[in-house]
């Protein structure tokens, strides 16, 4: 039977027992990284109470929370017993190993990982790398997708990605993108997002040459999850500038725009950025309909959709006075002044930008 946790151990924004419980001015308990999600995405609130938060907003560590939460988690919960790693290498290597038995390895190589995150760089350390890549082009599907899964979870250490990059991982990875079943390929692409969080890993998957053309198919022919996870990794890997150009080479603009209007607001987030480029703005100028669907994201979006359509809009009226005319007719310096009390300060900064750049186009006719 299951224990039951206290609710006060529990992070009010994620719902998960908190491992770094933090105080904010409001008095409420988060957990650190769910409460920093929140303020990074713009938020100057308290989630709960609403009330506004010093600046910068103050996190107080709860020690007596954190040792309670400890103390419980170690009594209701005691370890379990942990295979050896390296046994489980073993029967991934060996040859007379069974489709069940490699299944089975990825399995616990995996649960080890997430149980215990210490043990991702030895893991990577150990020649485990290897033989785990080897299962991913195997022709085997579900021993594909495993390997996949535990090459992401070895990828959350930021020590391993350089790593796991220098071992070939990338090769492997593009290759589920483009041939992967199931869920392979939405892994896939998460798993670029994740060594893609690294510079120097950024530029070495750009240059990859099926990389982002894998991801701009996916983020066209996929499902709902893997376009998803296409457009994330996109907007991971076009924070650098140079990989921007190779996803408007690859036709990424048209097939973003298909997708935001769809409900895909990531797209919009890949397009802010590409929107910085030349090649960008034209494609999306010459795409028909694509102010009604800005506008649209604007004024119905979520706040980062909305963050985004605003820069992408602002890069589009700057450029084109056609654009940013036809912008104010259709009321969204209206809109924009509306925006400029939003909790996200992201989204004000924008608003206002825009406002800005728009009643400079109006002064000029």
């Amino acid at each position: 039977m299951g224990v039951e946790l206290p609710t006060d151990f529990k992070c009010p924004i994620s719902l998960e027992i908190m491992s770094d419980p933090v105080i904010l001015s409001s008095g409420h308990t988060f957990d650190r990284p769910s409460i920093q999600q929140w303020l990074d995405a713009g938020h100057r609130t308290c989630p709960i109470s609403k009330l506004p938060l010093p600046q910068p907003p103050s996190l107080i560590p709860n020690h007596s929370l954190r040792s309670l939460i400890s103390t419980y988690t170690l009594l209701s919960f005691p370890q379990p017993f942990h295979p050896n790693p390296q046994s489980l290498i073993h029967l991934l290597i060996s040859r007379s190993s069974h489709m069940e038995e490699k299944l089975n390895s990825l399995d616990q190589l995996r649960r080890l990982c997430k149980g215990d995150p210490s043990i991702r760089p030895r893991l990577a350390e150990s020649g485990a790398v290897p033989a785990v890549l080897n299962c991913i082009d195997s022709g085997e599907p579900r021993l594909q997708e495993k390997a996949l899964l535990l090459v992401l979870n070895l990828s959350l250490d930021d020590d391993s990605k350089v790593g796991l990059v220098a071992e070939g991982v990338v090769a492997k990875v593009v290759y589920a993108l483009h041939c992967g079943v199931g869920d392979s390929r939405a892994v896939a692409a998460t798993v670029l997002t994740s060594l893609a969080v690294l510079e120097v890993n950024r530029v070495t998957i750009g240059s990859f040459p099926d990389a982002i053309p894998g991801l701009v198919s996916l983020l066209q022919m996929g499902g709902a999850r893997e376009r998803k996870e296409a457009a994330t990794a996109l907007f991971t890997l076009c924070s650098f500038s140079d990989n921007r150009a190779r996803a408007i080479q690859s036709g990424a603009v048209p097939i973003l725009i298909q997708n935001a209007a769809s409900g895909l607001e990531r797209a919009v987030e890949v397009l802010g950025l590409l929107a910085k480029c030349k090649l960008a703005r034209d494609e999306m100028l010459r795409f028909c309909g694509v102010l009604d669907i800005l506008i649209g994201i604007v004024r119905n979006g979520s706040s980062r959709g909305v963050q985004f359509a605003l820069l992408t809009l602002s890069s589009l009226c700057c450029y084109s006075d056609k654009m940013g005319m036809e912008a104010s007719r259709e009321g969204l310096i209206e809109t924009c002044v509306g925006l400029l009390e939003d909790d996200n300060e992201k989204v004000r900064r924008n608003a206002k930008m825009l406002i800005q750049i728009l009643q400079g186009k109006s002064k000029n006719v």
